[in-house]
């Protein structure tokens, strides 16, 4: 892993030499993958066969178990009653106990409050990594060389720009708009000004292409700060800023948020890195909600940017990624310390409802609880303790 800082400043340079020289990236450039470091050891293979009695009629089934330990839903529908059933199915609207993909991705283990990305604890991440670096870990395998970081971090910075067209649909959305809701008007707003990108357009065959694939991803990565931004700054009455290419990812968007459009102006680095920190943290979460609706609607075949916006669309809701915005309301309407004993009451007689208490994956402790406890202390010492925090602590 990257932890040293002359080589991330060396990195950053020859970014920063390649802007400066006007250089850029061949369209038909691909962004190689290397070995993987960190794979967490299988737990052996766990093939064989599950036979079933059924009681209702006495007959007994064989079901074949993979190696990883599945079995196939429609195997099941063989154990019927008779000519008017079906046959079995499994009912499961929560995934709670469903595979509908194998992937080496992320790893869970929510008993012992674990969370690895491709195989590297959280934590380790958090402490030691960047948030492009972890991306690159994420959609390709392995961290990044110092070479391989340098071309990744220039082809989403020279993405981060985004149409004209899209700032001035912003712009036209109510100010009082949920920043979500212009978020994934956004999003799906960039497949018409990337028709390149559309299946409908240029084939279903598109995204078998490494290098379409490869565009994308840097596309999205390097539009959504600027996107965000836009979004926020429409609620204040601002006009959006355009993004800085001398600046780290976390920084861009700091920048673009409170700038004014200020070219000298320069984020706060503990800020930045904090920022930078949580982006690695929820980068990524096995098949949650959202991701569950982005497979859904890329499976039909359609460009990546209505998938995308499909899932966040799904992250909007209270009940997914919408539960922190659903923790500020509360500690809002709490108040202060003093009201606490009354709300809690309240929550007693389910007049109330109370959020906040983690994920429900995790039933020992979420992992990034930790890390996100110590980076508060970091924000409070810079910008000051907000009142409402004591209603939460």
């Amino acid at each position: 892993m990257s932890s040293e800082f002359p080589v991330r400043a060396r990195g950053r340079l020859a970014v920063l030499s390649a802007h400066l020289a006007a250089a850029t990236i061949s369209e038909s450039s691909e962004l190689e993958p290397q070995c993987l470091s960190a794979q967490v050891p299988p737990p052996g293979n766990l093939r064989g066969a599950l036979t079933v009695v059924d009681e209702r009629t006495g007959k007994r089934y064989q079901v074949q178990v993979s190696e990883q330990g599945t079995v196939k839903a429609t195997d099941l529908k063989k154990i019927s009653t008779g000519k008017n059933d079906k046959g079995l199915k499994l009912y499961d609207p929560g995934y709670l106990n469903t595979a509908p993909v194998r992937s080496s991705i992320c790893y869970i283990d929510g008993d012992e409050g674990i969370l690895r990305y491709r195989g590297y604890p959280i934590e380790e991440l958090a402490e030691s990594s960047t948030y492009l670096e972890v991306a690159y870990l994420l959609m390709y395998g392995n961290l990044p060389s110092q070479s391989q970081l340098a071309d990744w971090e220039f082809a989403v910075t020279q993405h981060s720009a985004v149409p004209q067209g899209i700032l001035d649909i912003i712009q036209t959305i109510p100010h009082d708009a949920h920043p979500m809701g212009v978020l994934v008007s956004a999003m799906s707003a960039l497949s018409v000004f990337h028709p390149d990108a559309n299946p409908a357009l240029r084939g279903q065959d598109l995204y078998q292409s490494k290098q379409v694939r490869d565009k994308q991803i840097a596309r999205i990565l390097g539009k959504a700060p600027t996107i965000a931004a836009a979004a926020y700054l429409r609620l204040a009455g601002r006009p959006p800023v355009l993004p800085s290419n001398n600046l780290s990812y976390s920084e861009n968007f700091l920048y673009m948020l409170d700038s004014l459009g200020n070219r000298a102006y320069k984020p706060n680095p503990r800020l930045a890195r904090v920022l930078d920190i949580l982006f690695i943290l929820h980068a990524e979460h096995e098949m949650n909600c959202s991701t569950a609706a982005a497979r859904h609607l890329a499976s039909s075949g359609v460009d990546v940017y209505t998938a995308l916006s499909g899932a966040a669309g799904a992250l909007y809701g209270p009940l997914h990624g919408g539960a922190n915005e659903a923790v500020l309301k509360m500690l809002s309407e709490i108040g202060s310390v003093e009201n606490i004993p009354e709300f809690i009451e309240g929550v007693k007689s389910r007049k109330r409802k109370m959020s906040g208490f983690g994920h429900r994956v995790y039933k020992n402790y979420d992992p990034r609880a930790k890390v996100i406890r110590k980076l508060a202390d970091e924000v409070f010492s810079i910008v000051g303790r907000d009142p409402l925090i004591e209603v939460y602590f």
